[in-house]
């Protein structure tokens, strides 16, 4: 089976092979997928998060050799909202590549001047960002449950504002499963793309009643993640929210969603 990496800052997944077709995730840059079939100018991808969709062959790195190479050795992610790899260590650099947060690349080392790292893209091209925009990418928890639980919540939190969109996963734009999907994968957990509780996935099904911070709230087509004091963190395309934004179960509460409470059908944690 041939491997592919996402060669650009955003590299849609689409529901069927053509143009115009529904967007239903997106590959950040550098994730790799498991090519499963061919079709005109689209291919039919599983990524590594076993989710499948249609992607532009054009977007996608293929040669053998530059997918072997970016396997090997550790991989970096974009904790920045937004970070761009300049051909220089200097605000003046001109830029080789813009990603977001949750895009991957290599660190290589620190440049001459304080502050700048230098980083190779899964191109073979290299250059420069910040080395503060950097985290290594997390493959597994690595925290006691509190502190995770903590990290989890402040994850999704750095999305607020953000604005709605259909299959978006990036600070650019964010559906609700992209929202919590990827709170968890920079967390080094791997869960179910969509609003769903599914085997094979760590999240599994709780009472609401025993409900900490950091898990998941199912309703019908829609997931949040709870956040503690009866409030939790979601993407909603409704109008006037818009976006990454908080709502409230408590009716006392300002940000309580009457809408939203009446049709909570589950609760799940990885916990």
């Amino acid at each position: 089976m041939e491997r592919a990496i996402a060669g650009r800052t955003i590299t849609g997944l689409y529901k069927e092979p053509a143009e115009g077709s529904e967007l239903i995730d997106e590959m950040l840059y550098g994730m790799e997928a498991d090519i499963l079939e061919e079709s005109g100018e689209f291919v039919l991808v599983r990524t590594f998060y076993r989710y499948e969709g249609y992607v532009k062959k054009e977007d996608l790195i293929t040669d053998k050799t530059l997918v072997s190479k970016w396997q090997q050795g550790t991989l970096y992610v974009v904790k920045k909202q937004y970070a761009d790899v300049l051909d220089a260590p200097k605000v003046q650099g001109s830029c080789v590549m813009e990603l977001t947060r949750g895009g991957l690349l290599k660190r290589l080392e620190d440049a001459p001047e304080e502050g700048w790292v230098q980083v190779e893209l899964a191109d073979g091209q290299t250059g420069y960002t910040r080395d503060s925009f950097l985290m290594p990418l997390k493959k597994q928890p690595d925290q006691e449950e509190e502190d995770l639980r903590s990290d989890l919540v402040e994850t999704a939190r750095s999305y607020l504002g953000t604005q709605y969109r259909w299959g978006g996963k990036s600070p650019l734009g964010i559906d609700c499963s992209g929202l919590v999907s990827m709170a968890y994968l920079l967390n080094g957990i791997i869960i179910y793309r969509d609003a769903q509780l599914k085997e094979g996935f760590p999240m599994k099904e709780i009472p609401f009643d025993k409900k900490k911070p950091g898990d998941a709230l199912y309703f019908p087509g829609h997931i949040a993640m709870y956040i503690g004091e009866d409030r939790y963190i979601h993407s909603t395309g409704k109008a006037g929210s818009d976006g990454v934004v908080i709502n409230s179960f408590d009716p006392a509460d300002p940000l309580y969603r009457a809408d939203l409470v009446e049709k909570l059908k589950a609760t799940g944690s990885v916990f």
